[in-house]
């Protein structure tokens, strides 16, 4: 039992750091961006104004008057105004502005520079009310606040308000209104039943239905594991369910220090989805028989173990990671306003609806008999389910690209051609130990670790300017030293020169210090003016690097292959003038 429990750490945490070591990661440069900024601190951002409009045998009615820094706003769902009973005033808004709103996953109406907010209570005997005001607001730059309650005392005969540092009748807030815990069970009840309905719909989505399939299918390998096959239902979804409470801590932990962020917020980090579509093309080797690996959920063709069964809920979990089921909007968008206790249990019932399809199989025998029989199939119809975990590892490249550039883009796709490599070797080697195999092996991996790195380190981009005959004229009257880069994207030796040699905080450096202006010609398409330079110095193709000094009545032409040494050389080589 104790290495039971020793490999359950084990592998589990594996897949734990992978999905949520990155995810924290992704947080860091949101963090230390608002650091840089000096936000406002709420009382300044947000300042409000009461007045009593109203009293009579009708009701009472009171308005407040907010004044919002610039750059800042407010929601008009977090609007509340009660009074000391608990009993909420209902509530007139001005026209807002509308903003899709990522965590909410809504459409949403804030306020900016001001608003007017109206509250209309029932009459009251009362001389008076002591109202309290709930209000939450965000800033453009990412910062946003945590919900904000103000309370106010209005005595109704004179009209004056007075703010009060804290509620003076708690108890009798809490106590008066008997109808009010029935009522947010109620909406607590509804919450969870979508939370429950949104994890059940996402087991149908692209990255997670093959990994519930092999989960399915591995059922008819459960008589040789030596457990029951309950007994790895219950551990895999308490991999599940614990990932999922481990993601809405770490979430719930952010947005307390300030940052907007919501489900997916993973999806932020480079790093987080470079090493997401990774694990889909391992997994996707997997599949296709390259090499075998039994975590319970990977493959179907070894038998499962216990460890593995929680390692597979927790993978689940990483995986599910880039989707968004139905009714998960307005559940997630509830839990994040609520307490941390009924936040963390609102992810818990997404992740046991996630994990429940699979943990009733295993829990009904009758259920398991409806599965069909083992055979030759199970192997084609495993392979069949590692397409659609190539097509999520190609949408996170897609959503790679829009954050990085194509030339990061295209060292994380050799990268990822190296693991598969790197797969390939490991399933040789688990058939027949090969000195060969295991060289290329560790080459493989070594060649995926630097042209992972490579991708995710983002080279600072000159300043260039697009090159035409007529500015090339009009700098060399200036007598001005002009480097030109003719250049394609479709041309390797170019791009590996400009990441090595022509970009970078050092190559800025080097041009300002030369007053070098840099000159980029673009010769992807076809350009009359760029092969006309091209011919004129005996080229046919790219690339061409030429330099023409202060006053030198020709270029010098740099060779094809650059590195920072050979441009600081020429730069800074003047003896020619």
């Amino acid at each position: 039992m104790k290495t039971f429990f020793q490999l359950l750490i084990r592998r589990s945490a594996l897949f734990l750091m992978l999905a949520l070591s990155a995810a924290a990661s992704s947080a860091t440069p949101a963090l230390l961006s608002s650091e840089q900024i000096e936000f406002l601190p709420v009382e300044q951002a947000y300042q409000v104004e009461l007045s009593l409009v109203s009293h009579s045998e009708r009701g009472t009615v009171v308005r407040s008057d907010w004044q919002i820094a610039p750059g800042y706003y407010l929601y008009q769902q977090q609007f509340a105004v009660r009074d000391a009973a608990g009993r909420e005033a209902l509530l007139q808004f001005a026209p807002g502005e509308e903003l899709w709103d990522e965590f909410f996953q809504q459409q949403l109406v804030v306020y900016r520079h001001a608003t007017r907010v109206t509250a209309e209570f029932a009459p009251s005997a009362a001389a008076q009310l002591e109202l309290t005001v709930r209000s939450q607001g965000c800033a453009d730059a990412g910062l946003c606040y945590p919900p904000r309650q103000q309370w106010f005392a209005l005595d109704l005969s004179s009209g004056a308000i007075s703010e009060l540092s804290s509620p003076t009748n708690r108890a009798g807030a809490a106590s008066s209104d008997p109808s009010a815990a029935a009522i947010s069970a109620g909406v607590l009840a509804s919450v969870l039943a979508a939370a429950l309905l949104g994890g059940l719909i996402l087991n149908l989505m692209p990255c997670v239905f093959p990994v519930l399939s092999i989960k399915l299918l591995s059922l008819t390998q459960h008589r040789h594991s030596g457990h029951p096959a309950w007994l790895h239902g219950l551990l895999y979804s308490a991999g599940v369910i614990a990932s999922f409470v481990v993601i809405a801590a770490l979430m719930l932990a952010l947005r307390s220090a300030g940052e907007a962020i919501g489900w997916g917020f993973q999806l932020q980090s480079p790093l987080f989805i470079a090493a997401l579509a990774a694990l889909f093309i391992v997994m996707a080797c997997n599949l296709f028989g390259l090499f075998q690996l039994s975590f319970g959920a990977v493959s179907a063709t070894p038998a499962p173990t216990l460890p593995g069964a929680f390692a597979s809920g927790v993978l689940a979990t990483a995986v599910a990671s880039p989707c968004t089921a139905p009714f998960m909007g307005s559940a997630l968008g509830f839990a994040i306003t609520q307490s941390s206790g009924v936040a963390l249990l609102v992810f818990a019932v997404l992740g046991l609806g996630m994990a429940l399809p699979f943990l009733l199989l295993t829990l009904s025998p009758r259920l398991a008999s409806a599965l069909p029989r083992p055979g030759v199939w199970m192997e084609r119809f495993k392979q069949l389910l590692g397409f659609p975990l190539l097509l999520t590892a190609v949408w996170l490249l897609w959503v790679f690209a829009g954050q990085t550039s194509n030339d990061q883009l295209a060292l994380l796709l050799v990268a990822l051609v190296l693991l598969g490599l790197a797969c390939w070797c490991w399933g040789g080697l688990q058939q027949q130990r090969r000195l060969p195999l295991l060289l290329l092996l560790v080459a493989a991996l070594a060649g995926t670790g630097v042209a992972a790195k490579q991708a995710l380190s983002a080279q600072q981009p000159a300043q260039w300017q697009s090159y035409s005959p007529a500015l090339l004229e009009r700098l060399r009257a200036e007598r001005r030293q002009v480097l030109i880069n003719l250049t394609a994207d479709w041309c390797v030796t170019c791009l590996v020169n400009e990441r090595r040699a022509l970009s970078g905080a050092a190559f800025q450096t080097l041009l300002d210090a030369t007053q070098t202006v840099y000159l980029k010609g673009d010769w992807s398409d076809p350009d009359p003016e760029i092969t006309a330079l091209l011919n004129a110095h005996g080229r046919n193709g790219v690339p061409l690097y030429l330099l023409y000094r202060p006053g030198a009545a020709k270029a010098e032409i740099l060779p094809q292959i650059l590195s920072s040494d050979e441009i600081h050389r020429a730069l800074t080589n003047l003896a020619d003038n």
